[in-house]
């Protein structure tokens, strides 16, 4: 098999048919929170599976980028959260260089949102609510993994989990101080609607700092 056989082909257009009609009602949007809890909403409703992953870009202190996907857990004015061992490679690299992007891409809706700003720690009382909202297995899990660092075998991690099973019996698992949350307080939030001819539509609402007025611009494709 080639390469080619692994990608899809684009699609195809008629080339004499009309540009689509311009979408009125996304451009006359003014705030970008309330228009991604629209589309959120839509998301959850036909998305098959998490509608809130999302791809994370950090970079190191060398600015050597680096991306995963990661689960949304929380969003308002402020920003859109998300939770991690603060030990691991994005934690490091987090606490090495306070800024991030993020991804959204609902393919079912064909639609995407794209976040960038500066990262701030959730208070612990806020990361201790979310953490106790956790599956127990998910929480002990939060113990065992060492995340990002090298694992010798699955029964290494596997016995870690029972040590700490162990170790809190059917008591209250607590969050680990190396465990917690991050928000990402948004300088631009960027709205992408996919539309025929490759013609998509992108809004883009930008700010100089967290509290300030948002100013929106549309985008070429």
């Amino acid at each position: 098999m080639s390469g080619d056989d692994l990608i899809p082909p684009s699609p195809k257009y008629d080339p004499a048919g009309a540009p689509p009609p311009d979408d009125v009602a996304l451009f006359a949007e003014t705030e970008p929170f309330a228009l991604f809890e629209r589309w959120f909403t839509e998301a959850k409703a036909k998305e098959p599976g998490d509608p809130n992953a999302m791809a994370l870009a950090t970079a190191d202190a060398s600015g050597f980028p680096d991306a995963r996907m990661v689960l949304l857990k929380g969003v308002d004015r402020t920003g859109f959260v998300f939770y991690t061992n603060g030990e691991s490679a994005k934690g490091r690299q987090l606490e090495a260089n306070p800024r991030a992007a993020a991804v959204f891409h609902w393919k079912s809706i064909r639609r995407q949102v794209r976040v960038r700003g500066p990262i701030e720690r959730v208070s612990a009382e806020e990361a201790d609510v979310y953490f106790r909202s956790r599956d127990r297995g998910a929480r002990l899990g939060a113990w065992a993994s060492k995340q990002s660092r090298p694992l010798e075998d699955r029964l290494a991690l596997e016995k870690r989990i029972a040590e700490f099973a162990a170790k809190f019996r059917l008591g209250e698992v607590p969050r680990p101080d190396y465990w917690g949350g991050y928000r990402i307080v948004p300088l631009a939030i960027e709205f992408w609607r996919d539309r025929p001819f490759r013609l998509h539509d992108r809004l883009v609402f930008t700010r100089e700092s967290a509290g300030a007025a948002w100013a929106k611009s549309r985008l070429y494709p």
